[in-house]
């Protein structure tokens, strides 16, 4: 998933333990101050996100899951741990499936996964269509042919492939378009997810984007997600923490809409068990572990004590398909 640039000193990889174990102490339902805090109610589950696992070909240093080539963090799922949940979550109405990593094209069962996901309802993927998809595009293709249609969000940073490069490996700029070409001319919807500046003029940077897109016979008007810096695993930026007086913001049930909990969850592999968290951007928290199976989960209260939860409410962040 891509996320703004930043500088390296202050990005270290953290072992599992530490991303676990400092968050756990803070209070569930308190601020540090001793305020209440904003909490959200699930409405009803509209997108299920699967996350694959934290393995990925590449290592960026401002990666949100601390990814890199074998990473075991959260280890790769397989067929058999998410079959449950997908009927579950079709018996419960569910109208996408979502995938994150890592990248999930690393994950040898992905394609089995995301096959078996197409024949029940849209599918959407955050991948950074390099090698790992590449390599398995004669895998992918006749997912084309399956019922429901696939959605690839490809990460983008910078309209610039020196300082795309500089953090993702150099080459992996073209590698990207390449990617991004092919699944255009296959048929499948693309949309591009990129990193933002302070200051920028959105307009302009965009325009940056599609310049090179029309150099390389690219559609000019694929959609775009830009995403603020939402930290690496077990850190906090500082964002203030929400308190339920924050949340008077947002006093009705459709204002508070836009808050990702109130209608996805997320499948996270725990050691050989699957569980379900509250929001696809917080797997560094074991209080966001909502239980085994996605009803019950649907009936926990979310207390918003993440820092990632400031983004949403903020700036309305969203990891789901752009409309």
């Amino acid at each position: 998933m891509p996320l703004i640039d930043a500088p390296q000193q202050a990005r270290k990889r953290i072992s599992a333990v530490e991303v676990l174990e400092p968050r756990a102490r803070d209070s569930w339902t308190h601020t540090r101050s001793g305020d209440p805090r904003g909490y959200i109610e699930a409405d009803k589950l509209k997108e299920l996100w699967i996350h694959t696992g934290t393995a990925c070909n590449l290592a960026c240093p401002f990666c949100l899951e601390g990814s890199h080539p074998g990473d075991g963090r959260i280890p790769g799922m397989k067929l058999s741990d998410v079959k449950p949940f997908i009927r579950e979550a079709v018996d419960m109405g569910v109208e996408q499936f979502s995938f994150t990593g890592g990248e999930p094209f690393v994950i040898r069962d992905f394609v089995n996964i995301l096959d078996y996901a197409s024949q029940h309802r849209p599918c959407f993927v955050l991948t950074n269509a390099t090698d790992p998809l590449l390599k398995r595009r004669q895998q992918v293709l006749p997912l084309l042919d399956n019922p429901y249609p696939i959605h690839f969000r490809v990460s983008l940073d910078f309209p610039d492939a020196t300082r795309h490069d500089r953090d993702r490996g150099e080459g992996s700029f073209e590698l990207a378009l390449e990617g991004i070409a092919w699944l255009v001319e296959q048929g499948f919807k693309v949309s591009i997810a990129r990193q933002t500046d302070p200051g920028e003029t959105p307009e302009d940077v965009e325009s940056a984007f599609r310049a090179i897109f029309r150099e390389r016979g690219i559609p000019e008007d694929l959609a775009f997600t830009a995403f603020p810096d939402l930290g690496t695993p077990g850190t906090d930026d500082g964002s203030p923490e929400i308190t339920e007086t924050c949340m008077e913001k947002y006093p009705t049930k459709e204002a508070r809409a836009h808050f990702m909990c109130t209608y996805t969850r997320m499948l996270v592999k725990k050691g050989d068990r699957v569980r379900v968290y509250a929001c696809t951007l917080v797997d560094d928290d074991p209080q966001y572990d909502l239980g085994g199976t996605l009803a019950e989960s649907m009936d926990e209260r979310i207390m918003l004590r993440h820092h990632r939860c400031f983004a949403c409410y903020r700036f309305g962040a969203s990891c789901s398909a752009p409309g």
